[in-house]
């Protein structure tokens, strides 16, 4: 398997195109979407957004699971 970077822009605070309100979230949702690359995961847009939403409160856990089970974030 090929190592694919993550497209991160630190200083207009955005990943894969998507937004961020502050570095921690960005941070924290590039750790998270970081980690799961190792098992083969590809980020999208939309899945960067609902890991960020995750992080930060918009998106409660149980329906993160079902976003996840219904495969919502391709």
């Amino acid at each position: 398997m090929a190592f694919k970077p993550i497209l991160i822009n630190r200083e207009n605070l955005t990943f894969c195109d998507v937004s961020f309100p502050d570095i921690d979230t960005l941070d924290k949702t590039a750790n998270a979407i970081g980690s799961n690359m190792f098992e083969g995961f590809e980020p999208t847009p939309k899945g960067v957004e609902i890991i960020r939403d995750y992080i930060m409160g918009k998106i409660l856990l149980a329906d993160l699971i079902h976003i996840i089970k219904d495969k919502a974030y391709v």
